[in-house]
C-alpha cells in the first residue's frame, strides 16, 4: 500500500493541534490504496503543541532547537518524509483533512503532476475572511501570474499535493511563509502541470493566532521573481 506524508509545521498551536490531528485520524484512504504518515514539525513552541502531538501514537514529532520560521519547518518534515505522496498540512483548522480525498483522486488520475487545494474555484471571499486577506491572496495570483506565465486562483493556498520524489528533489532555499511562492515558482519552472481542486475554508483572524500579515505580501513579490527560472 502506498503511503500519504502529512506535514504539519506548527507554532504555538495548542489550542487546535489536537483537534486537527483526531481530524486526519478519521480521515479513511483506505478506498484509494493509501496509508498516512504524520509528520508534525515543531517550531520551537513556547506552550504545549508538543505535549499535545506527544499524545497521538501515529503522528512523528520533530521539534526544532529554535524558531526558524514555518518554511524551514516544512523543509525539514519534507525531508523526514518516505511516502511515496506528500501534502502540507497548516496546524490551525482552516483547512478541512477530508479534502485530501478529491486532491488525491486528482492526482492519481494524472490530472496534474501537483495538486493544489484551491479556496476560491467557485467561491469568492469567504465568511470571516478580512478584505486585506482576501484582496492579497488574490493580487499574488496576478504576481505569480506575470512571473510564472500561469496562472492559479490560490497560489498562497496551505494545501499542496505532490508526489514526493518531484518536491524532494528541490533544493528549497527560503525559511518563512514564502516558501509556498517558491515551490509554486520553481515546480512550474521545472515544466510540472499543477491542477487545482476546489476545497473548503473556514479562516481564522489575527486573535485567533492567523500570523501572516502585509509584510508577507512583499516578500513574496520578491519570491516569484526571485524563482520564477527554478
Amino acid at each position: 500500500m502506498d503511503v500519504l506524508s502529512i506535514v504539519i509545521p506548527a507554532y504555538n498551536e495548542e489550542r487546535f493541534i489536537g483537534t486537527l490531528l483526531a481530524r486526519i485520524r478519521n480521515v479513511d484512504l483506505t478506498p484509494l490504496g493509501l496509508s498516512k504518515e504524520v509528520i508534525v514539525v515543531d517550531d520551537h513552541s513556547a506552550d504545549r503543541t508538543s505535549e499535545i502531538v506527544s499524545g497521538f501514537a501515529e503522528a512523528r514529532l520533530h521539534r526544532m532547537p529554535a524558531n526558524g520560521g514555518k518554511g524551514k519547518a516544512v523543509r525539514q518534515g519534507i525531508s523526514m518524509a518516505t511516502g511515496r505522496y506528500l501534502i502540507i498540512q497548516d496546524a490551525d483548522l482552516e483547512y478541512e483533512p477530508a479534502d485530501y480525498i478529491p486532491m488525491l483522486r486528482a492526482l492519481l488520475a494524472g490530472e496534474g503532476d501537483v495538486v493544489y487545494g484551491s479556496r476560491y474555484l467557485g467561491h469568492g471571499r469567504h465568511r470571516n475572511q478580512s478584505l486585506a486577506a482576501y484582496a492579497g491572496g488574490r493580487s499574488l495570483s496576478v504576481a505569480g501570474w506575470l512571473a510564472t506565465g500561469r496562472y492559479l486562483t490560490d497560489t498562497v493556498t496551505a494545501y499542496k499535493l505532490f508526489h514526493r520524489a518531484d518536491i524532494a528533489a528541490i533544493d528549497l532555499q527560503t525559511s518563512g511563509f514564502e516558501l509556498d511562492h517558491e515551490i509554486t515558482a520553481r515546480i512550474l519552472a521545472r515544466g510540472k502541470t499543477i491542477v487545482e481542486v476546489p476545497i473548503r475554508y473556514a479562516p481564522r483572524s489575527r486573535e485567533e493566532g492567523k500570523k501572516i500579515g502585509a509584510r508577507d505580501w512583499f516578500t513574496a513579490l520578491r519570491t516569484f521573481w526571485r524563482f520564477r527560472r527554478g
